[in-house]
């Protein structure tokens, strides 16, 4: 009787230790693993130096705009409707670079009327190019910019204004458009900022 009561009691020491050895062992294991996984997304050292950020843009409502993070800095992205679009070539005359003369704002690949690679889709540094403030989005027509605003953008620091494709207009602190940062599209879905096709 003493033996199977001795045999019974290791039984369930034995399936405890084992129990206990499983779970410890899986914690092991996954302390291991997350280093290791983490190790493989870019650090925030190489996101602050420029590495490039996969976002995804099939639910940007038409109208709306993201944020994102690219080299410290905040880049918008806008799905502009075909009205905003419409909008872009009024504001030419009043604009202080309208073709886009100041060739480093822009990639070759979006020196054109929409400044884009799809035209409804624009990518832009949201850091005014006069003191480096953040321009606020007024992407409305008229409201508090005024009967003739078409939409686009105003930084509150110094009064700079731009259009929905990132172009200042004329009489703003600003000198020059906002920066379209390098970018691509790896897919309908989800454009690559901080690389492109030309390197």
């Amino acid at each position: 009787m003493a033996d199977y009561q001795d045999e019974k009691i290791d039984k369930k020491k034995r399936s405890f230790l084992i129990a206990a050895t499983t779970v410890t062992g899986a914690i092991g294991a996954g302390a291991i693993a997350v280093p290791f996984l983490s190790s493989m997304t870019p650090s925030e050292r190489a996101k602050a130096a420029g590495a490039p950020v996969e976002v995804d843009v099939s639910k940007i409502e038409a109208e709306a705009m993201i944020t994102a993070e690219w080299r410290g800095q905040p880049v918008w992205i806008i799905n502009r409707s075909e009205a905003m679009l419409a909008s872009l070539k009024k504001n030419d005359s009043s604009l202080a670079d309208p073709n886009l003369d100041v060739i480093s704002q822009q990639p070759d690949y979006c020196k054109n009327a929409t400044r884009s690679i799809k035209p409804n889709l624009i990518v832009l540094v949201g850091i005014c190019t006069h003191l480096g403030c953040s321009p606020t989005a007024k992407l409305q027509t008229k409201g508090d910019m005024g009967e003739n605003w078409s939409g686009g953008f105003f930084c509150p620091c110094h009064g700079s204004r731009f259009d929905l494709a990132g172009r200042v207009f004329k009489g703003s602190p600003a000198p020059i458009n906002l920066v379209v940062p390098p970018h691509k599209y790896i897919n309908d879905n989800t454009v690559l900022i901080g690389e492109d096709n030309t390197g």
